[in-house]
């Protein structure tokens, strides 16, 4: 299934990513983690959607993209929901999949108490799991400040 959304600003990016987050939390339990897929070129508003997905999680801390870090883990607050933890990976520097591999992906992708977010997961895609979200980040052109969000969610295995 594909689902293509408009963002005309920053906040309405967070908006759209803080819907998403009300979605993974009431989502049935899974095997593995929920891993969301990203790809957009610089400055389309991944890191911006993160951000409102935080916050839609129930997670307080200030979110910056994890460049340099690479991996970021923030714990998931509310007790009532299944979640308890979600992954901020940035995969920019990367040079090849067995980097993120070496860094623990495979343990963090296969316990279904996390959220896992790849920004720039077309750099890893040969290790993103097949019922993984996608999500493709596309500027509008003749509208700087306008987005296309496409949500791709495979046909089997994920359910949000």
């Amino acid at each position: 299934m594909k689902k293509s959304i408009h963002s005309s600003s920053y906040k309405a990016t967070q908006r759209i990513a803080k819907e998403l987050a009300q979605t993974i939390l009431k989502s049935p339990k899974r095997k593995g983690a929920l891993v969301l897929a990203l790809k957009g070129e610089l400055g389309a508003g991944k890191t911006t959607f993160v951000q409102g997905l935080v916050k839609g999680l129930g997670i307080k801390e200030n979110v910056l993209s994890p460049t340099f870090l690479i991996i970021k883990k923030y714990k998931i607050q509310d007790a009532k929901y299944k979640l308890q933890n979600l992954y901020h990976i940035d995969c920019y520097r990367l040079k090849s999949p067995g980097e993120l591999l070496q860094l623990g992906w495979k343990e963090i992708i296969a316990d279904p108490n996390n959220v896992v977010v790849v920004e720039w997961a077309d750099h890893v895609k040969s290790i993103i799991p097949k019922d993984a979200v996608w999500l493709s980040f596309f500027h509008v052109r003749k509208q700087p400040k306008v987005r296309t969000i496409v949500i791709t969610i495979p046909s089997r295995g994920t359910k949000l």
